[in-house]
């Protein structure tokens, strides 16, 4: 649309290089009946969809086939720790220790089985969160529009599509209005394609510009991105970076438990045992070393936090998403709908005889225009409601229907309020030609027929691109002021022009002549969207969690700025960068300093979010439109609305918030660091263990113990400390301390953080009160190997009850730990007072008198650390 210039028809302005789909029906209707016999204005009604759906089936792609349960038994088996084991296994079979043996056998089935049900209820939980974030359609049924989950699209759907939607099955356009595709995940082209009237597009692929309606020819597994699943569906699902680190540190203490099994085997022939007692030792030294129930204990605690994660309405698309949330260190958020309630009320509307004030709240259609303007708004009110992609409808005298955009809504409720009413104005003008908004150009523009056949073209949009249309207008340095005003009050500002064009009756040389029109400006509306009553708050827990927040957004730096300062984001005299200074690089040098960043177009989040990862930081982004989709997708952790949500945003990101609401970032941060801490809790618990068995058998023999323990006997204690009670270290609750402490880096090991050393300390700890139990007992002449067996469990159990969270304030169903480590001392005490148990393990019983000092000694390692963890919990607070 040239200035001065404006040719009357929009099909000849097309043909003149208008550009490709612009073009609303044409051919393309013809061709559509022509090859699907489908009716392009009716759709399918509801029974028509049951009868295809029942002969096709559902619009799903094909699905991975199950692993069948023998694959997945020797995926368990294959686990370096297991294969430890079953070299045991054969070791004391070979030796003719038929007790060992059974121990063996009963922990490898017992970790087996526990790691193949974790699996499928991981991929189970997986799978469900699948479900509940799959993408939607918009579908004609029975003459009207519905949204319905995409798998309910059946062949002869007419199916409506704008920018941020995933297609959902092949269909062919029939209607199509600057339409342009992306289609790099079907054939690679990395650009945007445009498409019009009467072409095909394929299911999987996402509009990333204009709207466009078509009928469905394939779903399914006879769609394109169907024929594509069917070759990929046998690909499975890699381990998390966490559950590859843990197996390294698996390998590593495979690799040294062997090493030293080995070296007790050579000490012990040199020192002139017996091969058979070497290699018992030898056993018993690797079982004890080996925390077996570990690759269960991480399955447990991933697949749990995410469906705990799923209850409280954060739906995790991507498994390591639960592992990067617990490192977040920067929390990158958009405004609209996010802080704010995405309810966008028009407030102030300015023409140039004055501002009015637009009574009402939210999306109920109950207010008035009052002001020295308020006779002129009719017109400003008639321009946004046709420069509109929303609609409104009447579903009775006081109830309307809003469908569309939250702002292109609150222009609509405007309208009516001033007596506009779209449904009644779209009976007398007809949409011809439309420029869709875009964030590049921050403006739309619709051409409409009214039906004396005048043609009028309005433009709205940021008023710093389309004033400058209007630049020779009187009013617009006032406009200019006005708006400058209402964005420093924390106003949205949008600027109206249009110009009307009527062919003159007079005929010229047999040419109609016609006016060269410009445009003139209408006027400007200040919308408010209101915050999120929960805001401040969620900014504020995050800070309290080391969590930096910023504001990214394309408002005016000076509507930024308002909401950031009243949020708690920014001071009133914080860094307020633009977009511009963003594309110039100017924010990288000064990244930590800058807390809000305005009118930012899509390719600059993504360099904002750069340059804080450069610094070293983890970043998660939220965002729930088209342009957020590259920024979703680089970084650390994507976050997309699930409900307002376009569908390219929630296939971008990791983490989908199904409530719409920032405090579930907050919620699914602390599931983040309570998976983190709760598996490093059990790799403190487990390895000390171990690590006190270790020193046991190793010294044992130096202080006059002999064997102090039988491979049976450790094997009985790691089923008990590791089965149900490490388990449960997967379910813990949150401890509230560390959300009020830094996010750990994810750079950090898994052991890292001082864990090594109090590894060390417990695990000394735990062996020194055992091999003093053997010294005990000993000296008088009870069963060595039942006194230390009895004080090594108990001691482990009761580390285990030093190193749960904190219980304030929780119920019993927080009570998991507790009631497996009661458990575990039950069968514990069983095995020194239960015959058939006795002879299964070789133990002794045990007087009540004696039962009670060795009580006393197994609970010193569990006070001690009790009180570390509360001096440590003291220092803490005092320092925060």
């Amino acid at each position: 649309m040239r200035r001065g210039s404006w040719k009357a028809d929009p099909e000849e302005r097309h043909e003149q290089g208008r550009g490709p789909g612009s073009r609303r029906h044409g051919p393309g209707v013809e061709k559509v009946r022509a090859v699907t016999g489908a009716r392009p204005q009716d759709g399918l009604t509801s029974a028509e969809a049951a009868t295809r759906l029942a002969e096709l089936g559902p619009n799903e792609v094909p699905s991975a086939p199950p692993v069948p349960l023998a694959r997945r038994v020797l995926a368990q088996l294959a686990d370096p720790m297991i294969l430890l084991l079953i070299g045991a296994f054969v070791v004391v079979l070979v030796l003719g220790d038929v007790a060992d043996g059974v121990i063996i056998a009963a922990v490898v089935v017992l970790n087996t089985a526990i790691g193949v049900v974790q699996e499928v209820r991981a991929e189970n939980a997986i799978s469900a969160l699948e479900r509940v974030s799959a993408p939607r359609a918009r579908v004609r049924r029975d003459g009207g529009w519905e949204e319905l989950s995409s798998r309910l699209v059946a062949v002869d759907d007419v199916v409506r599509l704008e920018a941020g939607d995933v297609v959902p099955a092949d269909l062919r356009l029939f209607e199509a209005v600057s339409l342009e595709v992306d289609e790099a995940s079907m054939t690679g082209e990395s650009l945007p394609v445009s498409r019009r009237a009467g072409d095909e597009l394929l299911s999987g692929t996402v509009v990333t510009h204009g709207r466009g309606t078509g009928v469905v020819v394939r779903t399914g597994a006879h769609s394109g991105l169907g024929r594509i699943a069917a070759l990929i569906a046998q690909t499975r699902l890699r381990p998390t970076p966490l559950q590859q680190r843990l197996a390294r540190l698996s390998r590593q203490l495979v690799t040294v438990t062997a090493g030293l099994a080995l070296l007790v085997v050579v000490l012990g022939v040199v020192r002139g045992d017996s091969i058979a007692d070497a290699l018992i030792l030898a056993v018993s030294l690797g079982v004890a070393a080996v925390p077996e129930s570990l690759p269960a204990v991480v399955s447990v605690a991933l697949a749990m936090g995410a469906h705990r994660m799923a209850k409280r309405s954060a739906l995790v698309r991507w498994l390591p998403a639960v592992e990067t949330l617990g490192s977040v260190s920067v929390l990158a958020s958009d405004k609209t709908g996010t802080l704010t309630e995405g309810r966008m009320t028009v407030q102030r509307a300015w023409t140039p005889l004055g501002m009015s004030t637009v009574s009402g709240r939210g999306y109920e259609v109950a207010g008035d225009i009052v002001g020295p303007s308020a006779g002129q708004a009719a017109r400003l009110m008639r321009d946004l409601a046709l420069c509109n992609e929303a609609r409104i409808f009447r579903d009775g005298p006081d109830d309307w229907r809003i469908v569309g955009d939250p702002m292109e809504a609150a222009l609509l409720v405007a309208a009516a309020k001033g007596g506009v009413e779209q449904p009644t104005l779209r009976d007398a003008w007809t949409r011809v030609d439309e420029v869709p908004f875009d964030s590049e150009s921050q403006r739309m523009t619709t051409v409409d027929r009214h039906e004396d056949g005048c043609l009028l073209e309005v433009v709205k949009g940021a008023p710093e691109v389309v004033l400058d249309l209007v630049a020779g207008s009187p009013d617009v340095h006032e406009a200019r002021r006005v708006a400058h005003d209402l964005a420093d009050g924390g106003y949205r500002v949008l600027a109206v022009v249009d110009r009307l064009k009527c062919a003159r009756d007079e005929v010229s040389d047999g040419v109609a002549s016609e006016d060269v029109v410009v445009h003139e400006l209408v006027g400007l509306v200040g919308i408010v969207d209101p915050l999120r009553a929960e805001a401040a708050g969620v900014v504020s827990a995050c800070h309290d969690a080391g969590i930096r927040t910023i504001l990214i957004t394309g408002d005016h730096p000076a509507t930024a700025r308002a909401i950031a300062v009243e949020v708690g984001i920014a001071t009133d005299g914080a860094q307020v960068v633009s977009g511009d200074a963003v594309a110039r690089g100017e924010h990288v040098e000064q990244v930590e300093s800058i807390a809000v960043y305005a009118r930012t177009r899509p390719e600059q989040k993504v360099d904002i979010i750069d340059a804080w990862q450069a610094r070293g930081h983890v970043v998660a982004m939220t965002g729930d439109g088209v342009n957020d989709a590259p920024a979703l997708r680089r970084a650390d952790l994507g976050v997309a609305m699930g409900d307002r949500g376009t569908e390219v945003a929630r296939q971008a990101a990791d983490l989908v918030l199904a409530d719409d609401q920032l405090r579930t970032v907050v919620h699914a941060v602390e599931e983040g660091r309570r998976i983190y801490a709760n598996i490093r809790g059990f790799l403190r618990y487990a390895l000390a263990g171990g690590l006190a068995e270790v020193a046991v058998i190793l010294l044992g023999p130096f202080v006059g113990l002999g064997f102090p323990l039988a491979p049976a006997q450790i094997l009985w204690i790691n089923m008990l400390t590791h089965g149900v009670p490490g388990v449960a270290f997967g379910s813990e609750p949150l401890d509230r301390s560390t959300m009020h402490r830094p996010s750990p880096s994810p750079e950090r090991s898994v052991l890292g953080g001082g864990l090594v050393r109090q590894i060390l300390v417990a695990g000394a700890l735990i062996g020194a009160v055992s091999l003093a139990a053997g010294l005990l007992a000993a000296s008088r002449e009870q069963s060595v190997q039942t006194w230390v067996f009895l004080t090594l469990g108990l001691a482990q159990l009761g580390l285990a009850l030093a190193l749960r969270a904190p219980r304030r304030g929780l119920g019993w169903r927080s009570r998991g730990l507790e009631a497996a480590v009661l458990a575990a001392v039950a069968l514990q005490l069983a095995a020194v007072t239960w015959s058939p148990v006795q002879d299964l393990l070789g133990t002794r019983a045990v007087g009540t008198g004696e039962l009670a000092l060795l009580t006393c000694l197994a609970v010193v390692p569990g006070a001690v650390t009790a009180m570390q963890q509360a001096v440590g919990r003291r220092v803490t607070r005092s320092v925060g």
